[in-house]
């Protein structure tokens, strides 16, 4: 993701479905820009690093994920801020943009715990977790606070690199 690429995204984020279930609706001018400018500024002082999703098959921008959370000395990051277009659920996309991102932490960073967030009551978002094979960890409970300002409570899961060997040839086969 690169500044050159907020308009095209922007427009992904048009797609209403996709914020039903989530905090922050980032089809909102005001909550998209500001928050990608500073994931990507997070890029350049290494506390975030923000992807697009891009579907080959149909050249578009169908998405974004990034890392968060990065703490290189205790080896551990978090991949969130994930959605894709409402079209694209369900055809494998996400577990194909997770894979990718696993296989990269685990094998090339060498982390020892990649951890995920979902909005606790988000059962979509929590059932796709479970299905990468992230364990399921426990509700903080409000954890956050929402830009409207209601306290939500966030589910947390993760995957080790110990358990990473036995969930990559099943991740794989899903793709």
């Amino acid at each position: 993701m690169e500044f050159d690429t907020l308009d095209a995204l922007f427009a992904v984020a048009q797609d209403a479905e996709i914020w039903r279930l989530t905090s922050v609706d980032y089809s909102v001018r005001e909550n998209f820009y500001p928050n990608f400018t500073a994931a990507l500024k997070g890029r350049e002082a290494g506390k975030t690093y923000p992807f697009l999703i891009y579907h080959t098959g149909s050249a578009r921008i169908i998405g974004t994920t990034r890392f968060l959370e990065i703490c290189p000395e205790d080896r551990k990051l978090e991949i969130g801020v994930t959605w894709l277009a409402s079209q694209y659920w369900g055809t494998g996309a996400n577990a194909e943009c997770k894979y990718l991102l696993l296989e990269y932490c685990f094998d090339t960073l060498k982390a020892n715990r990649v951890q995920f967030r979902a909005k606790s009551d988000n059962m979509r978002s929590r059932r796709a977790l479970e299905k990468i094979g992230a364990t399921f960890e426990g509700i903080l409970r409000k954890d956050k606070i929402e830009p409207g300002g209601n306290a939500r409570d966030t589910a947390f899961f993760s995957i080790l690199n110990d358990e990473w060997p036995e969930l990559k040839p099943t991740l794989a086969a899903r793709l």
